[in-house]
C-alpha cells in the first residue's frame, strides 16, 4: 500500500471513529431528554448509511478504479477539510451541549445566536457538506464525492425541513433566525 493510500485510509478511518464518538455523545444527551427527540424513523438510518458510505466508498473507488494520487487535488481537498474542521470546532463551541446527531428540541432559553449562528442557521450542516466533498478528493475519488454529495443534498434537504419545522414552534428561534440564511450568509 502506498503512503498516500495509507494516509487516505487513515483519514477516513479517523472520520469513522469520530462519527462513532458523536453517536455515543448524542445517545447520552438523548437519554437525559428523551421527550425532546424528534422522530426521524426513516431519515436517520439513511443518514447513518451515508456516513458509513463516506468511510467505505472512497476507498473502494480508489482501489478498484486505481485512482491516481494528485498532490494538487489533495492539497485543495485538505484545505477545504481544514476550513470545515475549523468551522466544526467553532460551531460546537458555540452550541455546546445542545449539539446532537439527532433533531432534539432545545431547552428553553438556549437558542444559540453566537459564533457562526450569527450569520447562518445551520453551520454544522455546512461542515458536513464540506467534509463529504473534501474527504473523497483527498485521493481523487471524484465519483464518490459526486454521489455522496448528491445523496447528502437529498438527506439534508429533508433533515433541515424536519429540524426547522420543530424550531419554528419556538418563538425565540423564529425571532433570531428568520432573517438568516440556512447555509451561506446572504445567499442560501
Amino acid at each position: 500500500m502506498s503512503l498516500p493510500l495509507a494516509l487516505f485510509v487513515g483519514a477516513l478511518g479517523a472520520t469513522g471513529l469520530m462519527r462513532l464518538a458523536e453517536v455515543v455523545v448524542s445517545v447520552r444527551r438523548m437519554r437525559a431528554r428523551p421527550e425532546a427527540v424528534v422522530s426521524e424513523a426513516r431519515l436517520f438510518p439513511v443518514m447513518v448509511l451515508l456516513h458509513v458510505a463516506v468511510v467505505v466508498l472512497p476507498i473502494v473507488e480508489v482501489v478498484w478504479l486505481e485512482r491516481p494520487f494528485s498532490p494538487i487535488v489533495m492539497s485543495l481537498a485538505a484545505a477545504v477539510l481544514a476550513c470545515a474542521t475549523g468551522l466544526r470546532v467553532w460551531t460546537l463551541r458555540s452550541i455546546g451541549r445542545a449539539w446532537n446527531v439527532r433533531v432534539v428540541a432545545p431547552e428553553e432559553g438556549t437558542i444559540c445566536t453566537e459564533g457562526p449562528y450569527r450569520w447562518i442557521r445551520h453551520p454544522n450542516y455546512l461542515v458536513v457538506i464540506l467534509e463529504l466533498a473534501a474527504l473523497p478528493l483527498l485521493h481523487g475519488a471524484w465519483i464518490s464525492a459526486l454521489v455522496l454529495g448528491a445523496l447528502n443534498a437529498l438527506v439534508l434537504t429533508q433533515r433541515i425541513r424536519t429540524e426547522e419545522a420543530m424550531l419554528q414552534t419556538i418563538p425565540a428561534w423564529r425571532q433570531a433566525m428568520t432573517t438568516r440564511k440556512r447555509l451561506v450568509p446572504g445567499l442560501f
